[in-house]
């Protein structure tokens, strides 16, 4: 007898499920995220994914060796940088980001590099074997220990690495695989969440580790419910503007290492081309003499990067100045405008206001703020600042400068590429017990001593 289906709402953000239809989701608030979906009242068989369920062995925690080597190197240092060390066996790697931004590139990558010591499987949804192999002609895989499968099915997928046991199994892209038992389409919450659970379920009992790609929604998060990010062991994120060479791996999520570590990539015609000296790079072609532009030390996980921060400051055209921010929080923008018309009587109330960080690099820690606030003063009265000089602090309401963490390693960065001026917190100064050579520092307690250091 066939099992009896019923029609629910889904929500988009936050996978919540509802009996009808709702503007807004009662769980999480967004509007318009409430999607049909048809469901079957029997479980789906293919969650299971060809596991029986037999007798469960339980083992104490006491006894479990953990000595055995458990993660797979893929030679790539900034992607082992943001795994943590590389790819843990059994885990599983989500891997997201803009169209075209080099998703499906790093895949192949990684096969070039271990395609001589592992057996990978490489499941393509969206691309044919031929077009698989031109990407890989040009990146210069030969791929003699590499197995593509054109599949959709998630349950062929499934009984497939069960039976050959590849070392590494690649999906590209979960947004693809469907499973049959559900009438929902390809792509929709409901596909995308079990095609994922059966896909990790059969790895783990294998220990095999499984690396997805995943699409991102109109909104820039990726695409489906939070409970797929909940699912899988780590998730890495792509940021970086299509038109410009620079790709920033971001982990959001690592069960196995450090969060909201970083590598930096150039996509190049061969790939993408590690990045060593991320500062060096950022600050490359930096004009000097020009009003508006600051440095300031920015810590990614356990690295520090240089950043440059241009403000330009205009008279308005419009009735209505404008606020653009290109890599900076738009909100937290306003908000030091505020502080510098409140606490200095600078006033850009009547003025065009654009802050840009270069490089494509997107800053979301507050350490930024004076050097924020030291380039919109520089934009404003069009006075260039040193080109040696470079600031960290975080700015509060008050107008007061507060402390960062870490601020010793950002010192020892600056001075190891040649800046000799650093404008830091007062309350900084005792996390540093000797100021490394060729650097000066200015300690301030608010804004207007920091703008007493660059007159």
């Amino acid at each position: 007898m066939a099992s009896k289906q019923k029609t629910v709402y889904i929500c988009s953000e936050c996978g919540y499920s509802s009996p009808k239809w709702m503007g807004q989701c009662s769980h999480c608030g967004n509007w318009n995220t409430l999607e049909e979906q048809i469901v079957q009242n029997e479980k789906s068989k293919v969650s299971r994914a060809g596991i029986s369920p037999g007798i469960v062995s339980a083992e104490s925690l006491f006894n479990v060796n953990a000595d055995r080597e458990v993660r797979i190197p893929t030679d790539i240092a900034e992607l082992d940088r943001v795994l943590g060390g590389g790819i843990v066996k059994g885990s599983g790697i989500l891997i997201s980001g803009d169209p075209g931004i080099g998703k499906s590139t790093i895949l192949l990558q990684i096969c070039a590099k271990l395609e001589n010591e592992k057996n990978i499987l490489y499941v393509s949804g969206e691309e044919s074997p031929v077009q698989v192999k031109l990407r890989a002609n040009r990146l210069g895989v030969s791929g003699e220990n590499v197995t593509i499968i054109p599949q959709t099915d998630t349950q062929t997928v499934c009984e497939y690495i069960l039976s050959s046991k590849p070392d590494l199994v690649m999906i590209d892209s979960i947004q693809t695989m469907t499973v049959s038992e559900s009438q929902s389409a390809a792509g929709s919450i409901t596909q995308v969440k079990e095609s994922t659970s059966a896909i990790l379920r059969t790895c783990k009992t294998e220990e095999t580790p499984v690396i997805f790609v995943g699409h991102v929604n109109k909104g820039g998060d990726i695409a489906g419910p939070k409970v797929l990010e909940h699912i899988v062991d780590t998730v890495l994120y792509f940021e970086g503007e299509r038109n410009q060479s620079y790709r920033i791996l971001r982990s959001i999520k690592n069960r196995f290492g450090s969060t909201n570590e970083i590598g930096v990539f150039e996509m190049t015609e061969k790939g993408l081309i590690e990045v060593e000296n991320p500062s060096a790079v950022m600050l490359s072609g930096r004009i000097s003499g020009v009003s508006g532009s600051c440095v300031t030390c920015i810590i990614e996980g356990t690295r520090p990067i240089l950043a440059e921060i241009q403000g330009l400051v205009t008279t308005t055209g419009f009735g209505n100045p404008r606020r653009m921010s290109q890599g900076f929080d738009y909100n937290r923008l306003n908000m030091l405008l505020a502080i510098l018309e409140k606490r200095q009587g600078l006033y850009y109330s009547n003025l065009d206001t654009y802050l840009n960080v270069v490089g494509g690099m997107r800053i979301n820690e507050p350490s930024s703020d004076l050097a924020v606030c030291l380039s919109l003063v520089s934009g404003l009265r069009d006075i260039p600042l040193s080109e040696k000089l470079i600031a960290f602090g975080e700015v509060g309401l008050s107008g007061e400068v507060r402390a960062v963490p870490r601020a010793k390693i950002r010192v020892m960065e600056a001075a190891r590429l040649g800046f000799t001026d650093c404008v830091l917190p007062q309350s900084c100064l005792k996390q540093i017990d000797t100021t490394p050579k060729g650097i000066k520092l200015y300690p301030v307690r608010n804004i207007k001593e920091a703008l007493q250091v660059i007159k």
